[in-house]
């Protein structure tokens, strides 16, 4: 399949690490046409798809961060982006949306989804992987969240210790309640 459709979806999806079906229908006179080009690009192996309406051509399943949004990459994931440790672990992406939590299988990787209530929706910085930018919570998030998910172990909290900022953690823990934040700050010592 040739033409200027195709040449154009194509430029697109290299500039951005998430394509929507909605934003490559943009792109084409209809939206019909647009599964045409999206689906001859998949046979192809140009396009990788990364969960319903949703394609890239990188090989990054940490990018279903994009389809879940409002989303961030946490917990055991942001632990080693951070630094914090030293072994691989899936994906993980922690969301405000009512999606189905669990293990997904995206590009082919195992990622694990985990819900978080709006309220509690914070503390998230983007940073780089490969060509592109991926919102990761920050250490104090990170440390909230695994006790939250009650993922902490003891091996954990002493990476934790040097790196923490006392005064940003505090802050981070007002909109939580009391019981949660001395768990929290027990935790820590």
């Amino acid at each position: 399949m040739r033409g200027k459709y195709v040449n154009k979806i194509r430029e697109y999806l290299r500039k951005t690490p998430v394509a929507g079906i909605g934003s490559i229908s943009a792109l084409v006179p209809d939206r019909e046409y647009a599964h045409v080009i999206v689906n001859h690009l998949l046979k192809r192996g140009e396009v990788r798809r990364i969960t319903r309406g949703y394609y890239t051509i990188h090989e990054e399943p940490s990018l279903l961060v994009y389809c879940l949004r409002p989303a961030y990459i946490g917990l055991q994931d942001a632990m080693s982006f951070h630094g914090l440790w030293e072994q691989e672990t899936n994906p993980i992406v922690i969301t405000t949306r009512k999606v189905r939590p669990g293990v997904r299988k995206v590009l082919g990787q195992n990622v694990w989804v985990r819900r978080i209530s709006p309220n509690h929706f914070f503390g998230y910085d983007y940073l780089g992987v490969d060509d592109f930018l991926l919102p990761v919570s920050d250490v104090e998030k990170t440390f909230i969240d695994m006790v939250y998910f009650r993922e902490m172990r003891e091996e954990f909290v002493r990476g934790f210790r040097g790196r923490i900022d006392r005064e940003k953690l505090e802050r981070d823990l007002k909109g939580y309640a009391v019981k949660f934040r001395r768990k929290v700050i027990e935790t820590l010592r």
